[in-house]
């Protein structure tokens, strides 16, 4: 019968048969240490019921997930994650394997962690226009799922005089016409992850945008609605 071969101590497989899952935490580590960063906000969770609280544990493995596969990852952070906190059960319960997640979690908040001149929250009732993403900055998303409440993400940033600024979807997409009239610039935050991250990687809004808001959404790129 064969035997099998040992691995020398630091063998690493020839370019192109690195193994996949070797390959994304590699990449994400490279993330760690050059950027770019995304930040998850929780210190607002306290504020949802648990049908909401299980509906972002879902959200983040799903950020989660696409941030591994992708090839130009962001680095994450969870703050204000507090142990024993609804949303820190949840997240635990939800996902399997969360204690193995690549990425930083912490009790403390973005304000400690990072200057604050470094620091973009990002909120669609924000003024400001994101133009493009720098490795420098740290974006960060605001840990909620009700529409009703999403301007509070706004009115934090502005108490803690932070940078703030909105997805160009007003700039590059039109309002399609549906029976409800509805039209909503707030999207989940796996959905903003996934805009970020393919816009990260095509220097593209109109493919990011296509990639992360829904038609759900009422919003559709200009040459969807002919």
């Amino acid at each position: 019968a064969a035997t099998a071969r040992r691995r020398a101590p630091g063998y690493r497989p020839p370019a192109g048969r690195c193994p996949p899952k070797a390959l994304a935490e590699e990449r994400l580590l490279e993330a760690r240490a050059s950027g770019p960063r995304l930040c998850v906000d929780l210190g607002m969770a306290d504020s949802m019921t648990l049908k909401e609280t299980s509906r972002l544990a879902s959200q983040i493995r799903r950020l989660y997930g696409a941030n591994r596969q992708a090839e130009k990852p962001f680095w994450l952070y969870l703050t204000e994650f507090v142990v024993g906190s609804l949303i820190y059960e949840e997240c635990f319960r939800m996902n399997d394997g969360f204690s193995n997640y690549l990425m930083d979690t912490t009790q403390e908040s973005y304000l400690d962690l990072f200057p604050l001149d470094a620091i973009v929250y990002l909120t669609p009732d924000s003024e400001n226009v994101l133009e493009d993403i720098d490795p420098k900055k740290v974006y960060i998303l605001g840990g909620l799922v009700d529409e009703s409440i999403h301007k509070l993400t706004l009115r934090r940033a502005q108490e803690q005089s932070l940078q703030t600024a909105r997805l160009p979807i007003r700039e590059y997409m039109v309002k399609a016409v549906n029976t409800k009239n509805y039209h909503s610039e707030t999207l989940a935050i796996n959905q903003v992850f996934d805009v970020l991250s393919t816009y990260y990687k095509t220097r593209s809004w109109p493919d990011a945008l296509k990639a992360g808001v829904s038609s759900g959404k009422g919003y559709v790129l200009p040459d969807a609605e002919k």
